[in-house]
């Protein structure tokens, strides 16, 4: 097994190019997976590209007229980073995905490219409408799922970042398992609303994970609650809003309840963005 650790984005992306590895950054999905293989009876050891060393990768940077969070950004960046209200969903999401040591290490790039469909981080990247940095092009988050662990990302390409577009809005995110943390979820949602004077809805991304292959976008909700007081939106989710879902039954929950959780989720990640943040804070 050979091991690289380049010291610039350049050196690691010609290693990627050149050399079929394993990219490691958090570790939190790699060491994992190896261990797997290795009880099954898997010897084999693949070449691994630590891209830990690149300083250029680390943080969340302002870039004017978006965010940019880089490849070695952990949750634990995310959480305390200074960031306005569109992107608290987010930083829910971060608050739950396993504990506080993994929120240490593991970060928000390397849990999109394991691309799980209970992924907590997911359905807030497709409704924040981020991008991938992909080998230096940018890939929709809509794009970049592709099927059950499968991503856009080839196996010569290097994710370097997320980019979440700046603009106006609140995010929220909610999920539900069987405990509150270290657990996979059975379903999640993330909506981010735009409301105008009138506390009218101007424009909704909403997004539900772990029912189906890849987390889902809700356009004929988002497009139903247009102009719709924010306040009356949960009572607004109806089972056709969800059709696009394709939850399986697994030993966490049936696709039935997989549907109905779904359903409740939206309505609650709703009512929550209705409630005045004080309140919710309080």
């Amino acid at each position: 097994m050979r091991y690289h650790r380049p010291s610039s984005l350049a050196e690691a992306l010609a290693i990627r190019r050149e050399h079929d590895v394993t990219v490691l950054a958090g570790g939190t999905d790699v060491y994992p997976a190896h261990a797997s293989r290795r009880a099954w009876g898997d010897p084999s050891h693949p070449d691994v590209l630590d891209i830990s060393g690149i300083a250029s990768l680390r943080g969340i940077a302002d870039r004017g007229d978006h965010w940019r969070i880089g490849a070695l950004a952990t949750w634990t960046d995310l959480i305390r980073a200074d960031l306005p209200p569109l992107l608290d969903g987010l930083r829910r999401a971060a608050r739950a995905v396993g504990g506080v040591q993994i929120q240490n290490r593991g970060t928000l790039v390397g849990n999109a490219c394991t691309a799980s469909p209970a992924g907590d981080g997911i359905p807030n990247l497709l409704a924040l409408d981020a991008a991938f940095e992909v080998s230096g092009a940018r890939v929709p988050a809509e794009r970049f799922f592709t099927g059950y662990r499968t991503t856009a990302a080839g196996p010569r390409d290097l994710v370097t970042a997320i980019l979440i577009p700046k603009a106006p809005g609140r995010g929220h995110f909610v999920k539900l398992g069987a405990r509150r943390y270290l657990v996979i979820s059975i379903a999640m949602a993330a909506a981010v609303v735009e409301t105008d004077a009138e506390q009218r809805i101007a424009r909704a991304r909403i997004a539900v994970g772990a029912c189906g292959a890849v987390a889902r976008r809700l356009p004929d909700l988002e497009a139903a609650l247009r102009g719709v007081a924010l306040a009356r939106a949960p009572g607004l989710v109806h089972a056709q809003h969800l059709a696009g879902l394709a939850p399986i039954d697994d030993v966490r929950a049936s696709a039935a309840y997989r549907m109905a959780a779904a359903r409740a989720l939206v309505a609650d990640c709703l009512a929550a963005l209705a409630d005045p943040p004080a309140r919710r804070a309080a």
